[in-house]
Parts: structure tokens; C-alpha cells; sequence
């Protein structure tokens, strides 16, 4: 990758990185799941953090909803 494509990819990956850290921050924290990991998680690469929290946060807590009803 050379230079012009790195400043090029930069501004557009920022805001990504930033937002998607900034959801599964606040998400995880309502649900009481490692809120600083996933937030931390998600600076560093996507999708795979948001993936992986749909996988092993959000689905098991619609389960765990599902059963008290």
C-alpha cells in the first residue's frame, strides 16, 4: 500500500473504527457485558468486534428475555 492510498483510506476508516467502538461501548455497558473490551475492540479492527458481539452478547440476551417472559 503506498502513501496516497493510506491518506486516502485513513478519513474514511476513522469515523468508522470510532462510531463502531462508540455503539458496542455503550451497548455492552447497558447490558452489563465488558463494556471497556468491546469498546476497546472495536477501535482496533471491524467488523469482526460487531460481529462477534451480536454472537456472544446481544443474542443471548434476547434469549435470556425470551425465557423470563
Amino acid at each position: 500500500m503506498t502513501d496516497k492510498e493510506l491518506y486516502i483510506l485513513l478519513p474514511l476508516l476513522i469515523p468508522v473504527l470510532l462510531t463502531q467502538s462508540i455503539l458496542l461501548f455503550i451497548d455492552a455497558k447497558k447490558k452489563g457485558s465488558y463494556a471497556w473490551f468491546w469498546g476497546i475492540w472495536g477501535l482496533i479492527q471491524f467488523p469482526m468486534p460487531t460481529l462477534f458481539y451480536l454472537l456472544f452478547v446481544i443474542l443471548p440476551y434476547h434469549r435470556k428475555k425470551k425465557k423470563e417472559l
